[in-house]
């Protein structure tokens, strides 16, 4: 293998990810276990949408580049239920689970594309009551024209 080739080996096997601001980055190397979509009330709450898309890894496969004092985290006091994000922005950040087992890296967070796509969607019990229909709506590539 040449050198040429080596250095493009090595950079698709570190992905990189930050917030909007542009405040926090990380880098984690390209070796992921899961990537549920999650449907559950928590997380839906959190993003604001209709689930979460979460890659899990080893919890030691991050490196912060930037910002770590910027990164807010909250703990759910009855679940086993945690979220970390940028505290100027917002954005959803990695974080350990409670567990301590998994490092979780929400998937819009990453700045490279990654080849995983999503094994499963978790607790559709609780999906939201209008995401087939939003699902099935018209398709724009912009903000339709109004009026």
């Amino acid at each position: 293998m040449s050198v040429h080739n080596n250095k493009k080996a090595l950079k698709q096997s570190i992905l990189t990810g930050g917030c909007l601001c542009g405040l926090l980055a990380y880098q984690v190397d390209n070796q992921f276990s899961h990537f549920y979509l999650c449907h559950c009330q928590q997380c839906r709450k959190l993003t604001g949408s209709a689930f979460s898309a979460n890659i899990f890894t080893a919890p030691e496969n991050i490196k912060w580049l930037t910002g770590c004092e910027k990164l807010t985290h909250y703990e759910h006091p009855e679940r086993a239920f945690s979220k970390a994000f940028c505290s100027a922005c917002g954005c959803a950040l990695p974080f350990i689970n409670k567990s301590g087992k998994s490092l979780i890296i929400p998937a819009g967070s990453l700045f490279d594309k990654i080849k995983n796509t999503p094994e499963a969607n978790i607790f559709v019990s609780e999906q939201a009551h209008w995401l087939a229909a939003g699902l099935a709506a018209k398709k724009f590539s912009h903000f339709p024209r109004e009026g």
